[in-house]
């Protein structure tokens, strides 16, 4: 068990209807077009793989996929979608657990390596990707940038969504680099919102590239989208590909 907090039931029954707008085609589309190119010929596994929100429709594209998730209710509501036998996910940590085989692709997408709260279980993550990539595979995280930039000085909080439905803003704590996502969402039509909250560990780019270099991976590619536009100073988040040496 590592620092990520755990997907209950109730999170995870909610999950794809929250998110439906991240799962439609259009979202995904050049999602499921980056990585299908980098997975080749070859197998592709996802940590945290959730319920399946990319894989699914991934190994829908062509390309075998395996998963590796923290939480059994998650990959409860992924088996209403897909079976063993045609996507398999091992229940584990993304930092530690080892599956069998070696991939063309390994990654991890939506902010996710955020969940794991220390510095030293990100840099295990990146050895375990390495540890399950073949000669020449690569790794891809898809990550924010951390918005300090928007805190004036005695400010902790940043807003990233106010809308009818869902207020969500995000508390800092700059000496750990844990940031705390908040949500009031709205929770049918009587008016009642529900109040949920999530911890993460930011990172910035060039640490992950430090990260990389530890588990002995190199700098490839860095993008702003998954459509690929150049990654500036503006940018929000990053997709970063690094690679094993063949």
């Amino acid at each position: 068990m590592t620092s990520s907090e755990l997907w209950t039931h109730e999170t995870a029954e909610r999950y794809d209807a929250e998110e439906s707008e991240m799962s439609s085609a259009a979202a995904l589309g050049p999602t499921l077009a980056f990585l299908a190119e980098l997975a080749g010929d070859g197998r592709a596994l996802e940590f945290a793989i959730g319920t399946g929100r990319v894989g699914v429709p991934l190994r829908e594209h062509g390309v075998p996929v395996v998963g590796i998730e923290l939480s059994e209710h998650m990959v409860a509501v992924l088996r209403r979608k897909a079976d063993e036998d045609v996507l398999p996910v091992v229940v584990g940590d993304m930092a530690t657990t080892v599956v069998p085989g070696a991939f063309s692709l390994v990654y991890l997408v939506y902010n996710t390596i955020s969940n794991l709260l220390t510095q030293d279980e990100q840099v295990e993550c990146f050895r375990n990707a390495a540890r399950h990539l073949a000669p020449g595979g690569r790794f891809v995280i898809e990550l924010g940038v951390p918005p300090l930039r928007f805190l004036p000085p005695g400010q902790v909080a940043v807003p990233f969504d106010v809308s009818e439905n869902h207020l969500g803003f995000d508390t800092f704590d700059l000496v750990e680099q844990i940031l705390v996502s908040h949500h009031f969402t709205r929770d049918g039509d009587d008016g009642h919102y529900r109040r949920d909250n999530s911890r993460h560990r930011y990172a910035w780019p060039a640490e992950l590239d430090l990260m990389a270099r530890i588990a002995g991976l190199e700098p490839e590619r860095r993008v702003a989208d998954w459509d690929g536009a150049p990654f500036t100073q503006d940018s929000a988040k990053h997709i970063s590909v690094w690679r094993k040496p063949a």
